[in-house]
Order: structure tokens, then C-alpha cells, then sequence
């Protein structure tokens, strides 16, 4: 317990961080924040489409078998 938080130059190099990293700027752009929602913070998700959802079960079916 001791341990002392690492500076935020440590992270750049860490493979974690940086797949943590990729992804959220990948899907930045499909995050909606509602008006009424402005003061909260909150908003939702645009939905990429139809494609996106067969191409996960897809790879889900795969993965299966």
C-alpha cells in the first residue's frame, strides 16, 4: 500500500494504457451529450449502424466454434 502513483509520463509506454487509449478515441465521435443533460454531463451513444452489430455477432459465431 505503499506505493506511490505514477506520473502520468510512466503511462506512455504501457501497452494497456495505450489500447485503453486507442479505443476511446476510436469511438469519441459517437458520444452525444443530450441538452437538457448539459449541466449533468450525461448524454448516450450513437449507434454506429445495422453493420456494426452483424459484424460482432459474426466474430461471436466464429468464436464459438
Amino acid at each position: 500500500m505503499d506505493k506511490k502513483p505514477q506520473a502520468p509520463d510512466a503511462f506512455a509506454n504501457d501497452p494497456l494504457a495505450q489500447a485503453i487509449l486507442r479505443e476511446g478515441l476510436l469511438i469519441q465521435d459517437r458520444f452525444s451529450a443530450e441538452p437538457i443533460y448539459a449541466k449533468t454531463g450525461k448524454g448516450y451513444l450513437k449507434s454506429v449502424g445495422v453493420d456494426e452489430l452483424a459484424a460482432i455477432k459474426k466474430s461471436a459465431k466464429k468464436t464459438k466454434s
